[in-house]
C-alpha cells in the first residue's frame, strides 16, 4: 500500500491528503517521526520535509505539484485535476499561485500570532509522532518565519481584513458551486485546502472566525476532505468543471482581490530574479540554493496592500507562476485575466526557469 508521510496540521500534507482520497487512492499514513522517514527517505530527498509518498514499488516522490502529476499522469483517476478549458485550468493554476504567495501568510499568522489562544491545541498537534520538547523547539522554528513571510504590526490588520474578505467572497461564490471550478475539485481547490483546512480551518481562532462568517467555505473544507463529491446541497451532483461565464460573476470579487494582493508582491520578485540572473548567480543545471533545506536566494523589499515589509524570494513561487504562463497562451485566458487586473501574471516572461530533479529545485 501506499505510505504517505505527514502530519494532520501540515498545510501540504492536507493538499496531497485531499487528492489522495477524492481519488480513492488506498494509503496509509504515518508520521515523519517514524524510524524509516529518517533512515530511508531523508537520504532520498536530501531533508526533512513533508509531505512524502513511497509508493508499492519502493518510488518516492516528495512535492504536491509531483504527487499529484504522478497519479494524473499514470491514471486514471475518478476526477481530474486539471480542467480541460484552458481558461478555467489557468484560473486553477492562479489558484496554485495565490495559495503559496498570499494564504500562506494569512496561515501562518493566524496560527503563531494568536499562539497563546491556542497553545494546547498546537503543542499537542507538533507533538504527533514526537514529543513535547521537540515540538516546542519546531514551533520556535515556524514561528521565526514570520518576518520574512510579512507578517508584523503594520501588516498584520492588513491581513485579518484580507482573510474576512477572502472568506465572504469565496461564501458568496460557493453558495452556487460546489468547488472553486464547477462541481469537482482542480488543482487550485487542493492548493487552496492546504491552507484554508491545515491552519485557517483547523487551528482554534480562525477555525472559529471561518465557521461564524464562512459556512459555506467551512462546508468546503469537509467537501474536500469527502472520499466523494459530497454534493448534496447541490442540484449538480455529477462532477465536472463549469463554463468561465457561470463563474466569473462570482468569482470575480476574489479574482480581483488576488490581482491587489500578489501583484506588487510578484513584481519585486521578479525584478531580484532578473537582478540575479543578469549576475551570473542562477547556471541552468545547478541547484536554486547551496542546500536543499534552504527556500530563498535573497530578500527584498515589497509591500502587502500598501504595507512595506522585507521578505524572502522563493525560486519555489517562480516554479508555481512558470506553470501558470504555460497554461495562459490564448487571447481569451489573456482577456479574462486582463479584466481582473491579473494580466501582468500571464502576460509576462521569466528570466530562467526553476525545476526539479531528484527531489532538488534546479535552475532551467
Amino acid at each position: 500500500m501506499l505510505t504517505l508521510y505527514g502530519l494532520p496540521h501540515s498545510l501540504y500534507t492536507a493538499k496531497a491528503r485531499a487528492y489522495l482520497r477524492k481519488q480513492g487512492i488506498a494509503y496509509v499514513e504515518v508520521p515523519p517521526s517514524d524510524r524509516r522517514f529518517a533512515d530511508h527517505v531523508v537520504p532520498i530527498i536530501g531533508r526533512g520535509i513533508v509531505p512524502v509518498v513511497e509508493l508499492p514499488d519502493g518510488t518516492i516522490i516528495q512535492d504536491t505539484v509531483d504527487i499529484i502529476d504522478h497519479f494524473e499522469r499514470t491514471g486514471p483517476v475518478k476526477w481530474s485535476a486539471y480542467p480541460a478549458d484552458p481558461v478555467i485550468r489557468s484560473l486553477a493554476h492562479l489558484f496554485e499561485l495565490y495559495a503559496v504567495v498570499g494564504l500562506t501568510r494569512h496561515a501562518m499568522h493566524y496560527r503563531w500570532s494568536y499562539l497563546k489562544d491556542q497553545e494546547k491545541f498546537l503543542t499537542l498537534a507538533f507533538a504527533s509522532g514526537g514529543d513535547e520538547a521537540g515540538a516546542q523547539a519546531v514551533m520556535g522554528r515556524m514561528q521565526s518565519y514570520l518576518p520574512m513571510l510579512g507578517v508584523n504590526e503594520d501588516t498584520i490588520p492588513k491581513i485579518e481584513q484580507s482573510f474576512e474578505e477572502l472568506l465572504d467572497a469565496l461564501d458568496a461564490h460557493l453558495a452556487r458551486h460546489g468547488y472553486l471550478l464547477g462541481s469537482q475539485p482542480s488543482i487550485g481547490d487542493y492548493a487552496l485546502f492546504g491552507p484554508l483546512y491545515a491552519h485557517l480551518g483547523r487551528d482554534p481562532v480562525p477555525l472559529a472566525k471561518m465557521q461564524t462568517r464562512a459556512p459555506r467555505v467551512f462546508r468546503w473544507t469537509e467537501r474536500m476532505h469527502a472520499p466523494d463529491l459530497d454534493l448534496v446541497e447541490y442540484e449538480d451532483r455529477g462532477g465536472g468543471f463549469a463554463r468561465p461565464e457561470e463563474l466569473l460573476g462570482t468569482l470575480g470579487p476574489v479574482l480581483s482581490q488576488i490581482a491587489e494582493e500578489i501583484l506588487p508582491d510578484l513584481r519585486d520578485r521578479l525584478a531580484f530574479l532578473r537582478g540575479y540572473v543578469a549576475e551570473g548567480k542562477a547556471e541552468p543545471g545547478t541547484p536554486v540554493t547551496a542546500k536543499p533545506h534552504q527556500r530563498i536566494i535573497g530578500e527584498v523589499e515589497t509591500s502587502f496592500r500598501g504595507v512595506p515589509y522585507r521578505g524572502g524570494v522563493q525560486p519555489y513561487v517562480f516554479f508555481l507562476w512558470q506553470r501558470l504562463i504555460a497554461a495562459a497562451e490564448t487571447p481569451e485566458v489573456i482577456e479574462v485575466f486582463k479584466n481582473h487586473g491579473l494580466d501582468p501574471l500571464v502576460d509576462c516572461e521569466l528570466p530562467i526557469r526553476v525545476e526539479r530533479r531528484d527531489h532538488v529545485e534546479m535552475w532551467g
